[in-house]
């Protein structure tokens, strides 16, 4: 278990978007976001409080989380002075990059020197089976989307939450480096061989009671040549009962990818759905999630009175608004 508080180190984001684990975190675990720490040139802001890190060891951090999701998950040369000297000033380190930590020997060495520990959140803590996609008991739903980064992990998370409050069995399955550090378990997706991804998926949401949904954490896109293979082990193992499509407005092309354009979310509906039903025949769409954020009220209304009117489903940001009408869309 990671110790709490935690510094978050935003280091060089270039847009806010990069430092979406930081934002996760300060948005779904405030209680543990003791302060951030940026490097010049950074342009995301948590709106916590900038610490460095004598200040914030002063001030009670434990552990110091590398909120940055870069293209490739890579630790920068730039960053290697700061993670040091946390390491000699008494914190640990958590990271959920691809470029881990223990791969780096300069951060092993000052761990070994200053007793610290270094966790690499996105690194598989057993083995996997191969799925075998038999039907197992219980209930699954999967938000999907139409890019990268769009809010399926709000989505499930905001979800989950509005089904403990109706007194509905519930449980969050995390499956992103996000997850895993607000909730302390899950499964590191796309760090586990590919032929094991089902497999693994079939293991983190197992056999439940008739009652209970498990709220499975989605990642990639269909759509997103980089990152689709994520998402169709997502869909085949979970073996979803439900689908929420997921989609942020204001994108102009896919997520690093400017030569991609985005589908609709009727193609995604057209295309997500049929390859559930291969594992789950029964499963349906039962709603749709928006990231508004960039969108006054009135413009999100707007946005959502009129998508939900075209596509005929409840039409939501469950950040914003909560997620009580998917809730009850996926109950009834």
């Amino acid at each position: 278990m990671l110790n709490t508080p935690y510094l978050l180190f935003l280091g060089d984001a270039p847009d806010p978007l990069a430092a979406k684990v930081a934002q996760g975190i300060r948005d779904w675990r405030p209680d543990h976001a003791l302060g951030q720490f940026r490097l010049d040139g950074c342009q995301a802001d948590m709106k916590l409080p900038d610490l460095n890190i004598d200040e914030a060891v002063e001030q009670g951090a434990k552990t110091l989380v590398i909120g940055v999701a870069n293209r490739g998950g890579v630790i920068s040369e730039r960053w290697l002075e700061v993670l040091e000297e946390a390491l000699s000033k008494g914190l640990d380190i958590a990271s959920g990059l691809h470029n881990l930590l223990t791969d780096e020997p300069r951060l092993t060495r000052a761990a070994e020197t200053h007793g610290r520990f270094l966790f690499d959140v996105r690194v598989p803590q057993q083995s996997y089976p191969i799925g075998d996609g038999k039907t197992r008991a219980g209930k699954r739903c999967l938000p999907v989307g139409t890019d990268c980064s769009v809010g399926k992990m709000y989505t499930a998370l905001a979800l989950d939450a509005a089904l403990k409050a109706r007194g509905v069995p519930s449980d969050f399955r995390a499956t992103g480096q996000t997850g895993i550090l607000i909730t302390g378990e899950g499964v590191p997706l796309d760090a586990v061989v590919a032929d094991f991804m089902a497999g693994a998926v079939e293991w983190l949401s197992p056999a439940n009671a008739e009652d209970h949904w498990d709220i499975i954490e989605g990642q990639g896109s269909l759509y997103h040549p980089s990152f689709s293979g994520v998402t169709m082990a997502l869909i085949h193992g979970g073996q979803p009962d439900a689908l929420v499509l997921c989609h942020e407005p204001t994108r102009t092309h896919m997520r690093g990818l400017p030569h991609y354009e985005l589908p609709t979310l009727e193609q995604l509906r057209d295309t997500a759905l049929p390859l559930a039903q291969i594992v789950n025949p029964a499963c349906r769409v039962i709603g749709v999630s928006v990231n508004t954020a960039a969108f006054d009220d009135d413009e999100a209304r707007s946005y959502l009175d009129e998508l939900e009117q075209r596509l005929g489903l409840p039409c939501v940001d469950p950040f914003r608004h909560g997620a009580d009408r998917l809730a009850e869309a996926l109950l009834s």
